[in-house]
Protein backbone atom coordinates (compact mmCIF):
# COMPACT_ATOMS: atom_id res chain seq x y z
CA UNK A 1 0.00 0.00 0.00
CA UNK A 2 2.31 2.45 0.77
CA UNK A 3 4.93 1.11 -1.93
CA UNK A 4 1.30 2.25 -4.31
CA UNK A 5 0.92 5.68 -2.44
CA UNK A 6 4.88 6.55 -3.21
CA UNK A 7 4.42 5.88 -6.66
CA UNK A 8 1.37 7.39 -7.28
CA UNK A 9 3.02 10.34 -5.36
CA UNK A 10 6.51 10.30 -7.98
CA UNK A 11 4.11 10.29 -10.49
CA UNK A 12 1.73 12.97 -9.66
CA UNK A 13 5.15 15.27 -8.68
CA UNK A 14 6.77 14.22 -11.83
CA UNK A 15 3.33 15.57 -14.08
CA UNK A 16 3.04 18.60 -12.02
CA UNK A 17 6.93 19.44 -12.14
CA UNK A 18 6.73 18.65 -16.11
CA UNK A 19 3.56 20.49 -17.05
CA UNK A 20 5.00 23.75 -15.10
CA UNK A 21 8.45 23.62 -16.78
CA UNK A 22 6.35 23.44 -19.77
CA UNK A 23 4.29 26.10 -19.75
CA UNK A 24 7.17 28.71 -18.15
CA UNK A 25 8.63 31.29 -20.69
CA UNK A 26 12.48 30.53 -21.21
CA UNK A 27 13.52 33.81 -19.52
CA UNK A 28 12.22 32.54 -16.68
CA UNK A 29 13.97 29.09 -16.55
CA UNK A 30 17.66 29.39 -14.30
CA UNK A 31 20.31 27.35 -14.18
CA UNK A 32 20.16 24.94 -17.24
CA UNK A 33 18.44 25.23 -20.75
CA UNK A 34 15.08 24.11 -20.79
CA UNK A 35 15.31 20.98 -22.53
CA UNK A 36 17.76 19.71 -20.17
CA UNK A 37 14.80 20.36 -17.49
CA UNK A 38 12.59 18.72 -18.80
CA UNK A 39 14.89 15.33 -19.41
CA UNK A 40 16.09 16.11 -15.06
CA UNK A 41 12.51 15.98 -14.18
CA UNK A 42 11.38 12.81 -15.97
CA UNK A 43 14.86 10.51 -15.77
CA UNK A 44 15.08 11.45 -12.26
CA UNK A 45 12.22 10.70 -10.16
CA UNK A 46 11.52 12.67 -6.77
CA UNK A 47 15.18 14.55 -6.87
CA UNK A 48 14.28 16.19 -11.05
CA UNK A 49 10.48 17.44 -9.82
CA UNK A 50 11.84 18.79 -6.54
CA UNK A 51 15.42 20.41 -8.30
CA UNK A 52 12.72 22.04 -10.66
CA UNK A 53 10.12 23.51 -7.96
CA UNK A 54 12.94 25.02 -5.66
CA UNK A 55 15.72 26.52 -8.12
CA UNK A 56 14.57 25.84 -11.40
CA UNK A 57 12.84 29.13 -12.32
CA UNK A 58 12.45 32.46 -10.97
CA UNK A 59 9.27 32.86 -8.59
CA UNK A 60 6.56 35.34 -8.65
CA UNK A 61 7.78 38.12 -5.86
CA UNK A 62 5.86 37.85 -2.58
CA UNK A 63 2.51 39.28 -1.84
CA UNK A 64 3.86 41.97 0.25
CA UNK A 65 6.02 42.86 -2.57
CA UNK A 66 2.81 44.04 -4.39
CA UNK A 67 1.69 47.73 -4.91
CA UNK A 68 -0.49 48.91 -2.41
CA UNK A 69 -3.85 51.01 -3.22
CA UNK A 70 -4.42 54.42 -1.90
CA UNK A 71 -7.48 55.24 -0.44
CA UNK A 72 -10.13 52.72 0.87
CA UNK A 73 -10.33 49.19 -0.74
CA UNK A 74 -13.80 48.30 0.66
CA UNK A 75 -17.29 50.91 0.62
CA UNK A 76 -17.44 50.56 4.29
CA UNK A 77 -13.92 52.56 4.31
CA UNK A 78 -14.44 55.44 2.48
CA UNK A 79 -15.67 58.00 5.03
CA UNK A 80 -17.25 59.84 2.14
CA UNK A 81 -19.15 57.09 0.90
CA UNK A 82 -20.48 56.42 5.01
CA UNK A 83 -21.64 59.71 5.13
CA UNK A 84 -23.74 59.62 1.99
CA UNK A 85 -25.20 56.38 3.22
CA UNK A 86 -26.19 58.11 6.45
CA UNK A 87 -27.58 60.97 5.08
CA UNK A 88 -29.84 58.69 2.73
CA UNK A 89 -30.82 56.77 5.69
CA UNK A 90 -32.04 59.24 7.73
CA UNK A 91 -33.68 61.46 4.57
CA UNK A 92 -35.75 57.76 4.15
CA UNK A 93 -36.33 57.59 7.99
CA UNK A 94 -37.82 61.51 7.67
CA UNK A 95 -39.46 61.18 4.80
CA UNK A 96 -41.48 57.92 6.23
CA UNK A 97 -42.20 59.38 8.87
CA UNK A 98 -43.71 62.84 7.10
CA UNK A 99 -45.63 59.75 5.18
CA UNK A 100 -47.35 58.18 8.25
CA UNK A 101 -48.35 61.40 9.58
CA UNK A 102 -49.94 62.45 6.53
CA UNK A 103 -47.51 65.11 5.08
CA UNK A 104 -46.08 65.84 2.02
CA UNK A 105 -42.13 65.04 2.03
CA UNK A 106 -39.96 67.68 1.11
CA UNK A 107 -38.47 67.45 -2.03
CA UNK A 108 -34.87 69.41 -2.53
CA UNK A 109 -35.02 68.49 -5.99
CA UNK A 110 -38.10 70.02 -7.32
Amino acid sequence: MVKGLLAVLSIALTVFALADCVQTVDDKVRGIPKWAWIVLIVLLPWVGPITWLVVGRERAPEPDARPRRDGPSAPDEDPEFLRRLDDDIRRERRERQQREQGEEPDDPIG
